[in-house]
């Protein structure tokens, strides 16, 4: 008893001094945010159930307090059963669809309280009649127009978990099998590939018998999926050397499209002492990154396919999907923002495989590798969707060169393949080349004029019956 009444003696003090503290300075930890409101007391319950509103609809999750200011500082709140019931009944009453929040009494600074937690995903909520949206740490009631937009999202964040047409022998066997191989590596399953059926229902992505959207893009070979890519002669998409078009499962479509542009930048290729390196205009990481981001994170009620426009000066990364509403890349680069993510079925199927490595990540990993290499990415919002722009020839680090590396030896990725080509059979032709390396047959001209220019290339005999002569071999 003396020990209780020592202590309370202490405290006192701690409280005057709080009290004679300016407000911000006192309880820094209570703010109002987006996601937290402060009510002085449950007088302000119906402006407390709006504030509820207004924040699932912006965060779908969030905390509200009954007995501290909006200023910070606790004054505390009368706390009963019937206090708790009449809060609970509110909340039951006046917000739809239902929710159901935890209510509990909470002491701070030996004060009573009414904490509220409460999240929900079902959007848009409704208080009285009427949605709202949170603006920094005030409520707005939400035009018709935004409204709207809020209804579109929703719909396109449900695509994915809506029923499929296909039929588990529509599903790509060898692909599924190789992805529970890998999640398995990674250590992000515990549990191996017990058929079609039995896996995709391990992976959330089948119900009853049928199965999800999600699954078609990620395992099914015939979906709407797909990507161009092309390489344009210059700096607009005037004049085009290469087009192509990708058509089946996402995990295809990610190996295509990252090889694509891979064959299609510069490699400086170093000998040095028989060992070959080769070295990428772009960090590879980068591009990979980008590739992901595209196809993860794209609108898929949007017809559009996805898109990769190599040009002389930049690469683009294009993908139908629109920013989050009310961020800039800049706030995920940073690392300051939680991951919002529009397909979550398909995020999280691909986090289990290390296809994506880490929630909200993808942005900054970009970022990271190519400020590491000196390459200048910008991250544009379209009203169309979203692009990642890899600009090319920026200045980058050039590893040294022994004496024995002459300049025929640094090579680019396209001629050291068309080389390739030429070593294993001399007497190939251009078209054959063509259809090897499945690029155009004036590619094809382009690189190989280049390897004549290095001294590297030369033709021997008629161009029907002649062959090619590496020099120095």
């Amino acid at each position: 008893m003396k020990s209780d009444k020592k202590r309370k003696e202490l405290r006192q003090p701690v409280a005057q001094i709080q009290e004679a503290l300016a407000p911000e300075e006192r309880f820094k930890k209570f703010k109002e945010t987006e996601t937290l409101e402060l009510k002085k007391s449950t007088s302000k319950l119906k402006e407390g159930i709006i504030s509820i509103v207004s924040i699932l609809n912006k965060h779908q999750r969030g905390e509200l307090y009954f007995g501290v200011r909006n200023d910070g500082l606790i004054v505390g709140q009368d706390v009963g059963e019937k206090t708790i019931r009449d809060v609970s009944k509110a909340i039951s009453d006046h917000i739809e669809p239902k929710l159901f929040p935890e209510i509990t009494e909470k002491s701070l600074e030996g004060k009573n309280c009414i904490l509220i937690k409460f999240e929900g995903s079902e959007i848009p909520y409704f208080a009285y009649g009427r949605a709202y949206i949170r603006v920094g740490d005030e409520d707005r009631q939400m035009s018709a127009k935004e409204l709207e937009k809020l209804f579109s999202e929703k719909n396109k964040t449900l695509w994915e978990r809506g029923f499929s047409d296909k039929k588990s022998e529509d599903v790509n066997k060898d692909i599924l099998k190789d992805f529970v191989a890998r999640a398995n590596k990674a250590k992000r399953i515990d549990f191996k590939f017990g058929g079609v059926e039995s896996t995709l229902k391990k992976l959330n992505l089948i119900e009853g018998n049928r199965i999800l959207k999600a699954a078609e893009v990620l395992f099914c070979d015939n979906n709407p999926l797909e990507v161009q890519a092309a390489v344009f002669a210059g700096t607009d998409k005037l004049t085009f050397l290469d087009i192509k078009q990708f058509k089946g499962n996402l995990f295809n479509l990610l190996e295509h499209s990252e090889s694509y542009i891979k064959e299609h930048i510069d490699w400086r290729a170093i000998l040095e002492d028989r060992t070959r390196e080769e070295i990428p205009e772009i960090p590879v990481r980068a591009i990979t990154e980008a590739v992901v981001n595209s196809l993860c994170h794209r609108d898929y009620t949007n017809p559009k396919g996805n898109e990769i426009a190599i040009f002389k000066n930049r690469i683009e990364i294009y993908n139908p999907g629109q920013f989050p509403e009310g961020y800039e890349p800049e706030d995920f680069i940073k690392g300051e923002e939680k991951s919002i993510l529009r397909n979550p079925l398909i995020a999280n199927t691909m986090y289990l495989s290390k296809d994506i490595e880490k929630w909200a990540s993808g942005l900054k990993r970009i970022h990271d590798a190519c400020k590491e290499e000196n390459v200048r990415v910008e991250f544009k919002k379209l009203k169309s969707g979203f692009v990642i722009v890899f600009y090319r020839g920026g200045p980058t680090v050039i590893p040294q060169v022994t004496p024995q590396v002459t300049p025929q030896d640094i090579l680019t990725g396209l001629e050291s393949k068309v080389l390739g080509e030429i070593i294993k059979d001399p007497r190939i032709s251009r078209n054959q080349i063509s259809k090897k390396l499945g690029i155009g047959p004036d590619t094809v001209k382009e690189y190989l004029g280049k390897l004549k220019k290095k001294g590297i290339l030369e033709r021997k005999g008629k161009t029907s019956g002649g062959y090619w002569k590496i020099i120095g071999k």
